[in-house]
């Protein structure tokens, strides 16, 4: 089979079209035939050595994936030939064939097709657990989403509106992308390429500041949004986009009681209580049509580097998927 890997840490172009040994599924392992896989700032971090766990090389990078179970081992209960599934898994998700054990699968409903399916996964996920576990939003509170046009931020967007929040603020960097946030729902539009942009923030909420924020950026972005914060106001930080680290004195946050969290998913997915009912009502909210997945590309899986540089680039609106 072919799959996408790199054996040195770099820029999209250390991604290699290879060949390897199609897998042979274990006991309670089911072998997908995959149809989509999908493209995350967390496979950019790993290309890149920054990944917030250490990174063993050679990599076949891909943490979503949706497809048709080709073959089934002899312990596999559940699931059968031929069903379709998709799958939050660890690795090896740019390939033509993974296996996996059957506990991580989810059936694909009917009507969804494999490009939404696989958008669901860690970013539905994430956007879910940052709002409501890590992030608490209660019903009526205002929350700023960066980069809302992104794929977590586009489902943030609309779990928040679905979780109650008054003020919904979307940041993006055109008019194009943030016109796509408000189509998704947020109230309030700011381009955080511009001078200012927290103070407009600031001015939404008649210099309150807002009670959740979501971050992924880093560098400068991170500080500005800690200026951003309410009193019991919390920053979620998920990502660095950027690059870029940000320091700052925590001190800073005692005078109004602010927080700033941490969140990485692969602790929610430790806890099955947390990941099995989160990802039922994602998947409910999707069969209703009150969530709705924008695929912002869907290519080939042989073009990997090149929708990381998009990816990367900031040029690309909603999710992007590779397909074998």
């Amino acid at each position: 089979m072919k799959v996408i890997k790199f054996e040195q840490f770099g820029g999209p172009e250390v991604l290699q079209w290879t060949d390897a040994e199609k897998p042979e599924p274990a006991e309670n392992e089911v072998l997908i035939e995959i149809k989509a896989s999908g493209v995350n700032y967390a496979d950019t971090a790993r290309r890149e050595g920054q990944y917030v766990v250490p990174t063993k090389l050679p990599y076949v990078p891909g943490a979503e994936v949706a497809g048709v179970i080709a073959e089934t081992g002899s312990g596999v209960k559940s699931f059968q030939k031929g069903d379709r599934v998709v799958a939050l898994i660890e690795s090896n998700g740019y390939a033509e064939y993974v296996a996996v054990d059957e506990r991580v699968l989810t059936p694909v409903p009917d009507g969804v097709d494999f490009e939404q399916a696989v958008a669901l996964p860690l970013q539905g996920l994430s956007a879910y657990h940052i709002l409501k576990t890590m992030g608490r939003l209660e019903p009526g509170e205002s929350v700023l989403i960066h980069a809302a046009a992104g794929g977590v931020g586009q489902i943030a967007v609309q779990l928040a509106k679905l979780f109650g929040a008054g003020k919904i603020i979307a940041t993006a960097s055109t008019d194009e992308k943030l016109a796509h946030a408000k189509s998704m729902g947020a109230t309030h539009l700011v381009n955080y390429s511009e001078e200012g942009w927290a103070d407009k923030v600031k001015e939404i909420t008649e210099g309150r500041g807002v009670d959740v924020a979501l971050e992924m950026v880093g560098g400068d972005v991170f500080n500005q949004t800690v200026k951003c914060l309410a009193p019991f106001g919390r920053l979620v930080i998920f990502g660095a986009a950027s690059g870029k680290q940000a320091t700052f004195n925590p001190g800073q946050l005692m005078r109004k009681n602010q927080s700033v969290i941490g969140f990485f998913l692969p602790q929610i997915m430790r806890k099955p209580e947390l990941f099995q009912s989160s990802f039922k009502e994602l998947l409910d909210y999707m069969a209703s049509g009150d969530l709705k997945l924008t695929i912002g590309g869907a290519y080939p899986l042989a073009e990997a580097a090149e929708v990381h540089r998009l990816l990367q680039g900031r040029k690309t609106i909603g999710k992007l998927v590779l397909k074998p």
